[in-house]
């Protein structure tokens, strides 16, 4: 599928392997290889050849079904707060429903034509939800809820006051997607080569290999299937540092690229149906808050650390390609300590700061990390928060240097 510009820029916001997307745009290393290891017999390419199919592949029209799993090894209560693994009802709003990608597997129906008219349907159990963009109008629709999500512009790719829609945001869960926001995203402290080929969705295909060269990432490599014939990525999988099955593992498990019949983008709200038009802003409310911290809001206490709903903490951006970490200090005046000793704290402050992990000090103080397989966060008793794709020993060396 031709990468429509404005969608390409910004579809690592809510795809799901989000914290590789922090790998410069560069020139890549690229690192001859070949391999079959029992897979299909094609032509051998390189690595150089083979991103040059990715990037001429001309495929706009494609219909099929994909699978998406994800293993971060997350905390029962984060696990919780994404939705556990299956769709929940209540919002038709696309950001909630994608969100939930970030845990456990979904199958999705797919398909696409040109880049003003797609549609995913997530398949999980009896119930639907699906995400229509067809030329000015994006729908989303949730079966158990019968609620319905509209966002209407006042021409192609702009909303109220010509601000940008987020279609292409919602829109990014594809493998090509993906894989199209990780090449972007492969500079020179990634190695590229070629690895074993392999069959997906009943398709030959090459894969590219793309390997951190720094130490310290939670990512030991991205493997991204490409179809021999047409170039269009038909797997992404994410593997640990550490081994194991993959982190994330997003691709087709059927692919037609036939030109999808015209109704399949077609979309009527059900009668009945509560119909909710979108608000201006990407993961803000009506008040204009920012989503991402009603998750700490929900456990009173928190919030206040993180600089609260309406926080302007400061961000600082340290090292760089797969070794990047954020520096974020809330400007908060209270701390980890201070929550942990507050008798009048709620329980359940305490409860997520126990989900928090190991307790760690250094030279910037004390603090607590919470770890998953692919993100790692290191909280300070001082409001300050360091996050990346990489080690704990990582972070607390970042902590150090930077006090």
């Amino acid at each position: 599928m031709a990468p429509n510009t404005k969608t390409s820029r910004k579809a690592a916001r809510y795809a799901v392997p989000v914290a590789v997307a922090g790998v410069a745009a560069a020139t890549v290393a690229m690192v001859p290889a070949f391999a079959n290891a029992g897979g299909p017999d094609l032509p051998k390419v390189t690595a150089q050849q083979l991103i040059e199919k990715v990037a001429a592949s001309d495929v706009q029209q494609l219909s099929g079904t994909a699978r998406i799993t994800t293993d971060l090894g997350l905390p029962k209560i984060a696990s919780g707060l994404l939705g556990g693994g299956g769709i929940a009802g209540g919002s038709a709003n696309p950001e909630d429903k994608v969100a939930q990608l970030a845990n456990g597997s979904h199958t999705l129906r797919v398909a696409a034509d040109g880049p003003d008219r797609q549609r995913l349907t997530f398949l999980d159990g009896k119930d639907e939800y699906s995400l229509i963009h067809n030329g000015d109008d994006v729908w989303g629709y949730d079966s158990k809820s019968n609620e319905v999500f509209h966002e209407k512009n006042a021409e192609a790719g702009k909303g109220k006051e010509g601000k940008e829609h987020k279609t292409g945001d919602r829109l990014a869960a594809s493998p090509q997607k993906l894989a199209e926001e990780l090449l972007a995203a492969a500079g020179p402290t990634t190695d590229v080569s070629v690895g074993a080929t392999a069959q997906v969705a009943g398709r030959d295909a090459y894969q590219l290999v793309l390997k951190p060269k720094q130490s310290g990432s939670t990512v030991g490599s991205v493997q991204i299937a490409v179809d021999a014939k047409n170039g269009v990525p038909l797997r992404v999988q994410v593997l640990s540092a550490q081994g194991g099955k993959p982190i994330v593992d997003a691709g087709f498990t059927k692919v037609d690229f036939a030109k999808p019949a015209a109704d399949t983008f077609a979309f009527t709200a059900p009668k009945g149906a509560k119909v909710t038009e979108g608000v201006d802003g990407a993961g803000k409310g009506k008040d204009g808050a920012d989503e991402h911290w009603k998750a700490l809001d929900s456990f009173p206490g928190l919030g206040d650390l993180a600089g609260g709903a309406g926080g302007k903490g400061d961000v600082k951006v340290l090292g760089e390609g797969w070794s990047t970490i954020a520096r974020i200090d809330s400007g908060t005046q209270r701390s980890l300590k201070d929550l942990e000793n507050d008798k009048n704290a709620p329980k359940e402050a305490k409860q997520f700061l126990d989900s928090l992990g190991d307790k760690v000090n250094g030279k910037f103080g004390e603090g607590r990390v919470l770890s998953t397989r692919l993100v790692n966060a290191l909280i300070t008793d001082d409001g300050k928060v360091y996050v990346g794709a990489v080690t704990k020993d990582a972070l607390v060396q970042a902590a150090n240097a930077n006090k």
